[in-house]
């Protein structure tokens, strides 16, 4: 039983943010504009990886060569969405969200991922969790991941939750994933994360 506490807390919270997003009877607000400029098929790819209780009132950006970002439309909640499509060490086709608050950790992503090989990438962030700059996620966050080579053939949507510094003892949980079950990948680092069987 104490290990399905913590599956259980998190299931819930998930499932009544996306409720509060609804409302109880009451017609949703129509999407955010667009910012100037902004064009709308950018931004209905990027939210490909939205789940739809969320997605029309999340925020999109679009990134910069330099790690930047423009917003493309500024949404309500405290979801964001992006497309990393034929970025570095990505799938042609690549679309991602998470809470805005992730946003300093995908930078460093970006940064690491922009060497182009994955060692080199791997061995950068691992530098950073060593001398304590890597950024944390939010705990309890969301990652939606959506990629394949191209639209028409992605695979299933990937979701992992954020549980930065967890570990098996903290949660009850295994740290891998032999069981079948959830299970925490990387425990007691930043990049800590509950994986899902099927997500």
């Amino acid at each position: 039983m104490k290990r399905m506490i913590p599956i259980v807390l998190m299931t819930l919270a998930v499932s009544t943010s996306m409720l509060a997003q609804r409302g109880r009877g009451t017609t949703p607000p129509p999407p955010p504009q667009l910012e100037p400029g902004a064009s709308q098929a950018d931004v209905d790819k990027a939210l490909i990886a939205a789940p739809a209780p969320l997605r029309d009132q999340a925020t999109v950006i679009k990134w910069k060569p330099d790690f930047t970002y423009d917003t493309l439309r500024k949404g309500t909640n405290t979801l964001v969405c992006y497309d990393r499509s034929g970025f570095p060490l990505q799938q042609p086709f690549a679309v991602q969200c998470t809470s805005l608050g992730n946003l300093p950790r995908e930078v460093q992503n970006l940064k690491a991922e922009a060497t182009g090989e994955r060692a080199k990438s791997e061995a950068m962030l691992k530098a950073m969790e060593a001398d304590g700059t890597r950024a944390k996620p939010e705990y309890g966050s969301v990652w939606y991941h959506y990629s394949g080579p191209d639209k028409d053939h992605t695979g299933a949507h990937h979701m992992t939750i954020a549980v930065p510094g967890a570990t098996g003892a903290s949660l009850g949980l295994p740290e891998n994933g032999r069981g079948g079950g959830v299970f925490i990948m990387n425990a007691g680092t930043t990049t800590a994360h509950l994986m899902i069987p099927g997500q």
